[in-house]
């Protein structure tokens, strides 16, 4: 601001008295000396109108039409999310099977349109969205929910993570049926554990019990989620999450969009519908 205001002034003196700086004849001016006197008139014009810009730019911005500001964000992000639906698109018809080949799988595994949703089972959010992907699925048999389960919470969410990926190696449609049974159901102990390897040991227990109802080995179940399998799975969920700059759940592709958030299942349906 300091700088810009001293060009300005000094713009204007150049513009006033740039002239008197030259030797000139009075009689007969040279010609060099008049292209000096318009050269040193332009320069200080430029200068006057490029200072008044830079002061009055972010008093219109900010005071005159703030809106502008909003409407500039929304274009930027409008562009941001283009660009990245369009990697998005070209990846999930390259990778569709490296995506869903460990991960868990809610409604018809044979449709052929395809929700991805990272979640977490800890994420109040994420049980939002289960929900409401699950009216989705009750009501057309054409789409399937790939869950990439994603381990962010500690052991809040390790847990529950590693057992519904580890529930698909046994069977898919138990598993199915367990991953819908976490994400409704409360996992976590009602009495408020400090010791993090004390509390990863209460969910075990919530979660074989759930396990159990879902019609698992809950000794098998328990053996495989420390499997290699689970491991590449994990990997392949933070992996992604790091190229499509996920940094929360939920977060949903359906088709070929990305739908940071929680939304509702009149939106999923729209998206599915394109």
């Amino acid at each position: 601001m300091t700088w810009t205001i001293l060009v300005l002034i000094l713009g204007i003196a150049l513009y006033m008295f740039g002239g008197m700086l030259l030797k000139q004849d009075t009689k007969k001016p040279a010609m060099g000396v008049i292209w000096a006197k318009k050269a040193i008139k332009v320069i200080s014009i430029i200068m006057v109108a490029g200072s008044v810009c830079r002061l009055y730019v972010p008093y219109y911005l900010t005071s005159v039409n703030p809106a502008i500001l909003q409407e500039m964000v929304e274009g930027m992000q409008a562009q941001q999310n283009a660009e990245k639906n369009k990697a998005i698109r070209k990846f999930v018809r390259e990778s569709a099977f490296e995506m869903s080949e460990h991960a868990p799988i809610l409604g018809n595994p044979e449709a052929k349109k395809t929700i991805y949703v990272w979640t977490a089972a800890s994420c109040g959010y994420c049980r939002r969205v289960h929900g409401e992907l699950d009216r989705v699925l009750k009501a057309r048999d054409d789409v399937k929910v790939v869950m990439k389960n994603f381990s962010i919470h500690g052991v809040m969410s390790d847990g529950p993570a590693r057992a519904m990926i580890a529930a698909k190696m046994q069977d898919a449609a138990k598993a199915a049926k367990f991953a819908d049974i976490v994400m409704t159901k409360e996992y976590r102990p009602s009495e408020n554990i400090q010791d993090q390897a004390k509390l990863a040991a209460a969910i075990e227990k919530n979660l074989m019990k759930f396990a159990k109802e879902a019609g698992l080995d809950t000794d098998q179940l328990k053996k495989d989620m420390t499997s290699e399998v689970v491991e590449i799975e994990l990997a392949n969920v933070r992996d992604l999450a790091n190229r499509f700059e996920i940094t929360g759940t939920p977060f949903l592709i359906i088709g070929e969009e990305a739908f940071p958030g929680a939304i509702p299942a009149d939106q999923i349906n729209a998206a599915l519908d394109k």
